[in-house]
């Protein structure tokens, strides 16, 4: 329940507070007082949308403050949420500043604005003047109906069933659509692949082959140096290694006089083994020598492939030619993949539509169930608000398929006794003010909402009607909280407790009337500004 609300700078209300006791709150006033500035206040607390033209002129932000008990279903939305809350209840303030942004904060720490709307749903369900149109609203009648047919956990699972649906539907799009892609792709990625499997690619070959070109492609070139260079180096005359030999015993045969000279000769020993190294090198490479046009043609065709896959897929090693072959063999085995992927997305939304089916045909039973008694329940209600003759009935027809299953709910009203029709075209303002809170009246006792707020529910009636409707109001009042901002003494004079909200030099304040005041103020309600002394008794009577 709303345990109390403190509102600072915002409109016309300077600086108020007030707490508001269990059972039913009347709130009354002149026309102009500032009682719907005061309902402003509270809706923008529950997260309705704020704006710099709500602050007032005392100060540069307006700050609305309002503490809440918790219920069981209050408690497992915050702990489902990881939200705060104080050991004996909640407390949510709402600070809008002259740029027009606005803060929300529960228990102190800041929420965002949608979480605080939907926890709004839970604590408090404000009926304004207006909404007599949601009479009109696909959602509200179907609410009112699955309400009341105890059928909120199975619309819950429809509404989830609907929306894997929903996904179900779009991840099949996407993968038909990635499949129609690929497919355009598949014959050119599977013709580039099958070149590049064909091409047989080796990390490393390419700088093997190039070398292995040179050397064919210079082949005669290269034996008539390697062989001219071994014959130097192997002439058993004039060859490096026997004069270098020459050179060492006359070193050594120095060295037997100056000791330096045989270091020289073994130093020119060391140049000597390194010489005949090199011609056995050089015989070697000699031998090796290949002079084959026909590989020569081999590798030319070889190096011409890979020089053409390579210019051809914009790459500039054969690294990276390897790399673009996995690529496309990824690209292949993904297309394959698909198809795979396609199936089992088409078999999960099959196997989604028939329990959505399943569902939305049980919740179709529910409400066909519950129709005939809740028409017959609303209808018994406004018979006892002066409308003898009245027919309410609800009637259930096909509608496409939706998160709330595959029905459309209309009311059916005439207040004659006739054949019914659609309530907003058949009934009047004051007949639509109690349908409405008939309406209310039902779903809050199902819905258990712990606050009902009602803003001139009773807009159309008087005399013996208004009186009964206070009577409906009060009764609400036992089970639940309820405020009621009323025009009409016959209400006001129901109230457990009276709040009079008035405006001096446009400034509005609210205060709790004590018994003698509640008189004079349902007196001003009964006969306007002159408070005569027969008015003061009828409001006596009304509040005895």
């Amino acid at each position: 329940m709303l345990r109390s609300l403190r509102v600072s700078n915002y409109i016309l209300i300077g600086s108020l507070e007030t707490s508001f006791p269990e059972g039913l709150s009347i709130i009354s006033g002149e026309t102009g007082a500032g009682k719907s500035i005061l309902l402003g206040a509270l809706t923008l607390v529950l997260g309705g949308k704020g704006d710099a033209s709500m602050i007032g002129p005392a100060g540069d932000n307006c700050v609305v403050e309002a503490e809440f008990g918790v219920t069981p279903q209050v408690e497992a939305f915050l702990r489902e949420n990881d939200l705060p809350k104080e050991p004996d209840g909640i407390v949510l303030r709402r600070v809008v500043s002259k740029s027009g942004r606005s803060r929300s904060f529960l228990c102190d720490e800041p929420v965002a604005a949608a979480t605080l709307q939907e926890l709004a749903g839970l604590l408090v369900d404000i009926h304004s003047q207006h909404q007599t149109l949601r009479l009109q609203d696909r959602m509200f009648r179907l609410e009112a109906l699955d309400l009341y047919a105890a059928a909120s956990a199975e619309r819950e699972k429809c509404a989830g069933l609907w929306s894997a649906l929903q996904e179900a539907d779009r991840r099949l799009r996407d993968i038909r659509e990635a499949k129609e892609r690929a497919r355009k792709e598949e014959d050119y990625n599977r013709a580039l692949l099958q070149k590049l499997q064909e091409a047989a690619l080796q990390s490393g070959e390419l700088p093997e082959l190039e070398e292995e070109q040179k050397r064919l492609a210079h082949a005669e070139e290269l034996m008539e140096t390697l062989s001219e260079a071994g014959g130097i180096l192997s002439s058993e005359e004039y060859s490096p290694a026997m004069q270098l030999r020459q050179v060492q015993r006359l070193l050594e045969k120095a060295g037997k006089f100056i000791g330096p000279m045989e270091d020289l000769a073994r130093r020119l020993e060391a140049v000597r083994v390194e010489t005949e190294d090199i011609e056995a090198d050089v015989q070697a490479q000699l031998s090796r020598l290949d002079v084959s046009p026909a590989r020569l043609e081999q590798v030319d065709a070889r190096l011409s492939l890979l020089y053409s896959l390579m210019q051809k897929h914009g790459v500039q090693t054969e690294e990276e030619l390897i790399a673009r072959r996995e690529e496309l063999e990824v690209a292949v085995a993904y297309t394959d993949s698909l198809e795979e992927e396609e199936e089992s997305a088409v078999l999960h939304l099959e196997q989604l539509q028939e329990q959505y089916r399943k569902c939305a045909g049980k919740l179709h039973e529910l409400r066909e169930k519950a129709s005939a008694s809740f028409g017959a329940s609303i209808q018994k209600q406004l018979r006892a608000l002066d409308l003898d003759n009245a027919v309410f009935r609800v009637a259930l027809s096909p509608s496409a398929a939706g998160p709330t299953g595959e029905d459309a709910v209309d009311f059916l009203f005439s207040s004659t006794g006739k054949e019914p029709g659609d309530v907003a075209r058949n009934a009047s303002g004051g007949e639509l003010s109690r349908i409405m809170l008939s309406l209310k009246a039902c779903m809050a006792t199902f819905r258990k909402m712990p606050t009902l707020v009602f803003d001139e529910i009773d807009t159309g009636v008087s005399g013996s009607t208004a009186d009964k409707m206070g009577s409906l109001v009060c009764s609400m009042g036992s089970k639940m909280q309820v405020i009621a901002i009323t025009h009409l003494p016959q209400v006001a004079a129901k109230g457990h407790a009276h709040f009079l909200v008035s405006r001096k030099a446009d400034v509005t304040s609210m205060r709790l009337l004590d018994s003698q005041e509640r008189v004079m103020e349902i007196a001003r309600m009964l006969s306007g500004a002159s408070i005569t002394p027969a008015a003061i008794e009828n409001a006596k009577s009304l509040l005895g």
